[in-house]
């Protein structure tokens, strides 16, 4: 990814953080949602955007998945008003569990280290 590339998708991150936060009103979207990650091609014409979901289960990822696809038009537009682009991007989110997967290693490690001390014991 080029340094502009990469310089335009922090932004757009910040920007789609701060208007999921603040203007979208979509019930499915009330749970608490971090955007993670957004990556661009080189030609910044399309954005995939990894968002995390807080105490999800799996319907509850689909729910927000379709709350946030029903909300792209809205979003993008927003976008469009906030960023100075010749193109605002195409945006498709994706559901991110990197953070519930290192949530998880480290519950296995803390059992692990107690569970090795009281073999000690």
């Amino acid at each position: 990814m080029t340094r502009r590339a990469e310089r335009v998708s922090s932004l757009i991150r910040q920007k789609i953080s701060a208007i999921l936060q603040e203007q979208v009103n979509d019930p499915r979207l009330r749970n608490f949602i971090s955007v993670t990650t957004v990556t661009t091609t080189s030609d910044l014409k399309q954005a995939k955007v990894y968002v995390s979901v807080l105490g999800k289960d799996a319907d509850n990822a689909k729910e927000v998945l379709q709350g946030l696809k029903a909300a792209t038009g809205f979003i993008r537009r927003e976008l469009g008003k906030h960023l100075v682009l010749r193109y605002v991007p195409e945006i498709s989110f994706e559901i991110d569990d990197s953070i519930e997967q290192g949530s998880r290693m480290l519950n296995l490690i803390d059992k692990a280290i107690s569970q090795d001390n009281v073999d000690e014991s």
